[in-house]
């Protein structure tokens, strides 16, 4: 099919779905779910993910992005996971959000409805093929795919077996479609499918999002990169801090909610530096610092004015002095990407400033920022995590893939 024949094709399915009720669509998750635990479907997924392992290391990959591209058995069992807690959410399609009788007699309400099609645009993680399918299925949508060329042999088998199992329970199988030709070309056409996609959602990295919005005429969700900032304020208690950043920078580097840039407070540079050092240079991290902290570390080099604004989804982590709170959010603020942001501290006060005047979608008090995800948050799956600010920010589940409509119930009103 070429794509507006595939946009037309999902523009019948929503009209399924649409009619369809919550336990209709729950099974239809629920054998979704089945099919992705099943041992076979899993060794042909696995197998189809080595075919795209491969040529990514023969492109010279970077490791950080050959692992955001990698799946096992835990990580498909992980798909199925979510998949399995969306089924367990309240469908948001049909609620009342209020309903008001005029002096007219009008009784005037406001209710949930799915957005249509929506099309997205993804780069190497296949879990997104899973995740943005079920969130779009609960909420009665129909999704076109369009993933990167590194993911395609991983996209297709898994879109095949959700096809399939959808076709098992009787269900619309065009509800989920991958654009298989990776083209640049095909890619901007589907950016202006008007008429047939509602709604276009990129996520990936900077120049994928920034292509997107820039060229589409289809309306755009933008999600965002992750430029995120841990803030060790003068009362932390370093422990933490050295635990929390170690997670934060170190437990994934390719994604999104990765720690990239520390802040620290002079007045507590002395003693926490030197220990995060230690705990970052265990995990071959690379620390670029301004000329104080630069001073207090070994093996530490020189950041660039470039550092400060960088996403490196690699072992790589600015550090930058600060000698209050307030230049520590001026600074974030300067250079955040609008995605998730910490601090560290023991001053209620500070907490609280953090959390008031940081500019982000997701704003932490000690903890790590690793924790901005659909699943953590206890939305499932996520279909991307919003950084604007128009109709959805932060992690994207089933309520940001809806819209409303106003009903009105009459008894023969006519307007004089």
């Amino acid at each position: 099919m070429n794509l507006k024949e595939m946009g037309q094709t999902a523009k019948d399915a929503a009209v399924i779905l649409n009619r369809l009720g919550s336990g209709k669509k729950n099974e239809g998750l629920r054998q979704v779910s089945l099919a992705l635990k099943d041992k076979d479907n899993i060794s042909s997924i696995i197998a189809a993910n080595k075919k795209d392992i491969e040529r990514a290391k023969n492109n010279n990959m970077k490791a950080s992005l050959v692992d955001r591209l990698s799946l096992n058995e835990q990580r498909i069992g992980a798909m199925a996971e979510g998949i399995d807690q969306i089924i367990s959410l309240d469908d948001p399609v049909g609620e009342v959000l209020y309903m008001k009788e005029r002096p007219n007699g009008l009784c005037i309400g406001e209710k949930r409805v799915p957005l249509g099609v929506v099309g997205i645009i993804y780069e190497s993680r296949p879990n997104v093929t899973a995740d943005a399918f079920a969130l779009c299925f609960k909420t009665g949508n129909a999704v076109i795919l369009r993933g990167g060329s590194d993911a395609i042999e991983s996209n297709k088998m898994i879109v095949d077996i959700i096809r399939n199992a959808l076709d098992l329970a009787n269900l619309p199988k065009d509800a989920i479609q991958l654009i298989t030709d990776t083209k640049r070309s095909t890619a901007e056409e589907f950016m202006k499918l008007n008429g047939y996609v509602d709604v276009l959602i990129p996520r990936g990295g900077a120049g994928l999002i920034k292509t997107v919005v820039e060229k589409a005429s289809v309306p755009v969700i933008e999600t965002g990169t992750g430029n995120c900032h841990i803030y060790v304020d003068e009362s932390a208690d370093i422990d933490m801090a050295v635990k929390i950043i170690e997670n934060a920078k170190t437990q994934r580097l390719g994604v999104c909610n990765a720690c990239e840039s520390l802040v620290i407070h002079s007045a507590a540079a002395d003693k926490a530096l030197p220990k995060i050092e230690k705990s970052l240079s265990a995990k071959g991290v690379e620390i670029r610092a301004d000329m104080r902290a630069l001073s207090l570390m070994d093996n530490a080099v020189p950041a660039s004015e470039d550092d400060w604004g960088t996403e490196y989804l690699d072992a790589i982590i600015s550090v930058k002095t600060v000698d209050s709170i307030d230049e520590a959010i001026a600074h974030i603020n300067k250079y955040n990407t609008g995605h998730s942001e910490s601090i560290i501290t023991n001053d209620y006060n500070n907490s609280r400033k953090f959390l008031e005047e940081v500019d982000a979608a997701a704003v932490y008090v000690n903890a790590s920022t690793r924790f901005t995800d659909g699943f953590e948050f206890g939305f499932g799956a996520e279909i991307g995590i919003s950084t604007q600010k128009l109709h959805a920010r932060g992690p994207m589940g089933l309520k940001a893939l809806t819209t409303t409509k106003y009903i009105i119930y009459g008894n023969g009103q006519i307007r004089e």
